[in-house]
């Protein structure tokens, strides 16, 4: 163990291998866009991007443009797709990065077209997600405004999924009216693509020219990936207390007879929720320990009862493998009453990653 009481051990080659895996689930000219938005959700943007690559995903795609400048220099800049929404004021700098940017709007696209030299442009057409992206029947006219800009070059067009993982009827319905508006932009729409993680999985005939995967790069969501981050932490206190005797703010957890109560380094502070108060389980010695009492800024509590050789200094395994146990981020996700994608990319930034292959 190195000084540090948390860290997250982030596993490279599990990246490569589980973008191996999503390919091969496609059809074969489809090509993936690594999604390494926030930080490559919690594990570390660039070593992620690097790892993506070699498994071989030919694309990155940010949120931001602060996030497609960290990632630079790692492929072509057009080869990095910034997906978020953008003010008009942002063009220049946007422009110069040269990586792709999202349009979904006249106001950008003639900003934009402003540049000294074509900025390569992905359209963004909402069919159903309701949150940014052009209106269908606005899109033919905007792709052709791109297109005859002197600053803009039409290199994609996209949409996104609302229910992917849930509802097949809705996806398709998305994928519909996304085809029929491409059929009628009147340009070539450059690369097509609408998938994400649950897309791509559901429903690989809707893969198109690229799909955009994230979650199940990590190793979540996708049965048969392999998960890529084990988050742990350091028991730094072990006492013995009566029955009656209460645990943490707000006294929520009282022993109900004596019982070992371990203190673990690591709290909402790092990410794990104070929705986890009272639920769920820490892998300690390869055991199952509930997690009792509120969340501390900095500190969890655990009975060990049922694990009496805890001692300071074990390990406290909050997500990953512990011998022959494991704790899934989605289990994560359901104690927290959250998602797997909150869970991951909650991490803080005091806790270390250690990056291998």
């Amino acid at each position: 163990m190195k000084n540090s009481l948390r860290w997250a051990d982030v596993d490279l080659g599990a990246i490569s291998a589980n973008c191996d895996r999503i390919l091969h689930h496609l059809p074969k000219a489809t090509k993936l866009f690594a999604v390494v938005k926030a930080g490559g959700y919690g594990h570390g943007a660039v070593p992620v991007a690097h790892a993506a690559l070699e498994g071989g995903a030919t694309g990155l795609a940010v949120a931001t443009l602060e996030e497609g400048a960290q990632i630079r220099g790692l492929v072509d800049p057009e080869q990095i797709l910034v997906m978020g929404g953008l003010l008009p004021a942002q063009a220049k700098a946007a422009a110069a990065t040269g990586c792709s940017i999202t349009v979904s709007s006249r106001e950008l696209a003639e900003a934009l077209g402003a540049a000294e030299r074509p900025v390569p442009v992905h359209l963004k057409i909402d069919t159903g997600m309701g949150r940014f992206g052009c209106a269908p029947e606005d899109a033919p006219a905007l792709a052709q405004f791109i297109d005859e800009s002197r600053g803009t070059r039409l290199a994609g067009t996209w949409t996104h999924f609302a229910k992917a993982e849930s509802d097949d009827a809705m996806t398709r319905s998305q994928f519909d009216l996304f085809i029929d508006t491409v059929s009628r932009l009147g340009v070539s729409p450059g690369m097509r693509h609408a998938c994400n993680s649950a897309g791509a999985l559901r429903h690989p005939d809707f893969a198109l020219d690229a799909v955009r995967c994230g979650i199940s790069i990590y190793g979540c969501e996708w049965p048969g990936t392999k998960p890529a981050l084990a988050l742990r932490s350091v028991v730094t206190h072990v006492k013995t207390v009566e029955k009656g005797a209460t645990v943490g703010y707000g006294s929520l957890w009282r022993a109900p007879g004596q019982a070992r109560v371990a203190t673990v380094a690591i709290g909402y502070a790092d990410g794990v929720q104070r929705a986890r108060a009272n639920r769920g389980e820490v892998l300690v010695r390869g055991r199952r320990a509930p997690l009792i009492g509120m969340v501390s800024m900095d500190a969890i509590t655990l009975d060990v009862s049922d694990v009496p050789e805890v001692q300071v200094g074990d390990v406290a395994t909050l997500i990953g493998r512990d011998g022959d146990v494991v704790i899934t981020a989605e289990e994560v996700a359901e104690w927290s009453q959250t998602i797997s994608y909150e869970v991951l990319t909650s991490i803080g930034p005091r806790v270390e990653r250690r990056h291998s292959e």
